[in-house]
C-alpha cells in the first residue's frame, strides 16, 4: 500500500475500470430524479439514468457531495497513516470543493487539495496521471507540477443534442432554448474558467462531428499519431462509432478511448452528448 491516496469526486467521469486498477478513491454527487436520491455512480447506471431521460422526458436535478461524505473519507485514510491528494471538479460549477476543504480544516493530518477548474474526463486525466504517479511514489509537490502541466495542454470539445437540459440547469434562458429547438440548433461547448462555454453552433447533427474536427484542426493540429484521442458519449452509439471513424480518417491517432459522462454531468447536458478530450501541441 503507498501512502498516498488519491482522491476525487465523481464529476471526473473515470472509467470504473482505472478506478479499481489505480485504487482511486471516488467521492459521490446526487443526482435527483423523480423526486428519488441516486449516488452518481452508484446507485443508478450511466445507461439505465440515459433511459429514463428519454423514455419519461425527465429533467434531474443534482447535490453537490457533502462536508459528512469528505469527512468520513479523510478520516479513514488519515487514520491509516496515508496523506490525501484529493483532485476536485471545477468549484466554479458545484459547492463540492468548498465541502472538502471544511472537512480538511476539521481532520488532523497531511491532506491536500486542487481544484481542477474543469470537468467530466478532462478532471478525470488529472486523477488518473496523479493515481500512476502515486503508486511510482512520487512526492506530492511533483505530482501538483505534473497535473498543472498537464491541466494546461488539456483540450475539449463536445456538442449536446438538445438546449433543453441546459434550460432547466439555468445555464441558458428559455428563450434561446426555444428558438434553438426550432431552428434545429446544436451548440459546440468546451470548458473556460471551469464552466461550461460555448464555442459556435451549426444547424443539424449531421454538421456536428465535420465542425468539431474543424475546431480541433484549428487549436490543436491534424497530426495525433504520438497520442491517445479520448472519445465521450453519452447514449448515442452510433454517433460514437461514427465520430470515432472520422477521428481515425482526420487525425490518425497513436489510440482511442472512450468515457460515457456520468449521471451528474448528464443531468445538465441531456443525453446525446458527443465530444472529444485531445492535448495541444
Amino acid at each position: 500500500m503507498k501512502n498516498l491516496k488519491i482522491i476525487c469526486d465523481s464529476l471526473s467521469d473515470i472509467p470504473k475500470e482505472l478506478i479499481e486498477k489505480y485504487d482511486i478513491e471516488v467521492v459521490p454527487l446526487t443526482v435527483i430524479l423523480d423526486g428519488k436520491e441516486y449516488k452518481d455512480g452508484i446507485d443508478i447506471s450511466n445507461d439505465d439514468f440515459y433511459k429514463i431521460l428519454r423514455e419519461e422526458n425527465a429533467y434531474p436535478k443534482t447535490s453537490q457531495a457533502t462536508y459528512a461524505q469528505f469527512k468520513e473519507v479523510f478520516d479513514k485514510y488519515v487514520n491509516e497513516g496515508r496523506k490525501i491528494l484529493y483532485i476536485a471538479g471545477s468549484s466554479a460549477a458545484t459547492g463540492t470543493y468548498q465541502s472538502a476543504i471544511m472537512a480538511k480544516n476539521d481532520t488532523e493530518g497531511e491532506i491536500h487539495t486542487y481544484d481542477s477548474q474543469t470537468l467530466t474526463y478532462l478532471v478525470g486525466l488529472l486523477v488518473v496521471k496523479a493515481a500512476q504517479m502515486a503508486q511510482e511514489g512520487k512526492e506530492v509537490e511533483e505530482i501538483l507540477s505534473e497535473i498543472d502541466k498537464l491541466r494546461e495542454k488539456t483540450y475539449v470539445l463536445f456538442s449536446v443534442d438538445t438546449l433543453e437540459y441546459l434550460q432547466k440547469g439555468g445555464r441558458i434562458s428559455s428563450t434561446k432554448a426555444a428558438i434553438g429547438s426550432i431552428l434545429n440548433i446544436k451548440p459546440i461547448l468546451d470548458i473556460k474558467n471551469g464552466l461550461v462555454a460555448p464555442v459556435c453552433q451549426v444547424r443539424g447533427k449531421k454538421n456536428v462531428i465535420s465542425k468539431m474536427v474543424e475546431i480541433i484542426k484549428e487549436n490543436c493540429g491534424t497530426n495525433f499519431s504520438d497520442q491517445t484521442m479520448y472519445i465521450a458519449y453519452s447514449d448515442d452509439f452510433k454517433e460514437k462509432d461514427r465520430f470515432t471513424e472520422v477521428v481515425k480518417e482526420e487525425f490518425n491517432p497513436k489510440n482511442i478511448e472512450y468515457f460515457q459522462i456520468g449521471t451528474v454531468i448528464g443531468s445538465h447536458a441531456g443525453p446525446g452528448l458527443t465530444g472529444v478530450v485531445c492535448f495541444k501541441k
